[in-house]
């Protein structure tokens, strides 16, 4: 089975319920690496300190906020962990509507949803009610340090999980305005036939 991408609770109502993720397509490519043209050595990157002209190593490097040229906040492990958001872990269900209300244009990353330990019936529920009113859910998480707006349908065999574009991250479709007027009734009978 692939890793786990999240793990936390679907809350819809007054059900809750541990779930899992993990990535249901992974993009096949060639993977390449760098390599130094002289003696085909692999390049390794290195951080630099720009003020001590040296490398540094990993545990010598912070994060930190610029609120001022050459001034900084810090921010430690701690700081994320405390600014997650709730839905770190909890996936909420916002609303159920018609499988046919969400064009697929807005459909991202796909992800098995699998219940864990404790949440097989209602897992199962919620599955089985969502094929019986065709209906998908819409939720928010945060999931790779970001949140998304997801969707929730049942698949074949199990919960699937889209993470969802947002309206002003999908480009306008202007330029693929088609002119129906073109085509005539016998050609469009045709075309029916063929396909």
């Amino acid at each position: 089975m692939p890793a786990t991408v999240w793990t936390g609770h679907i809350t819809f109502g007054l059900v809750s319920f541990p779930v899992e993720l993990f990535a249901a397509a992974r993009r096949n490519t060639l993977d390449l690496d760098l390599l130094h043209a002289k003696d085909f050595s692999r390049v390794k990157y290195v951080t630099f300190c720009k003020t001590e002209d040296k490398p540094l190593s990993r545990d010598e490097i912070v994060k930190g906020f610029a609120y001022e040229k050459g001034k900084y906040i810090i921010l430690e492990p701690d700081d994320f962990a405390k600014a997650a958001p709730k839905t770190a872990k909890v996936m909420e269900m916002q609303e159920f509507v018609e499988a046919t209300e969400i064009d697929p244009i807005y459909l991202d990353d796909s992800y098995y949803v699998s219940p864990k330990e404790g949440g097989e019936k209602p897992y199962a529920l919620l599955y089985q009610a969502l094929i019986a009113n065709n209906l998908w859910g819409v939720a928010q998480m945060a999931m790779h340090s970001r949140e998304h707006t997801v969707v929730l349908r049942p698949g074949p065999k199990g919960l699937l999980l889209h993470t969802m574009y947002y309206r002003e991250e999908i480009r306008s479709a202007q330029e693929y305005n088609v002119d129906k007027s073109q085509v005539k009734e016998k050609e469009l009978a045709l075309a029916t036939s063929l396909i």
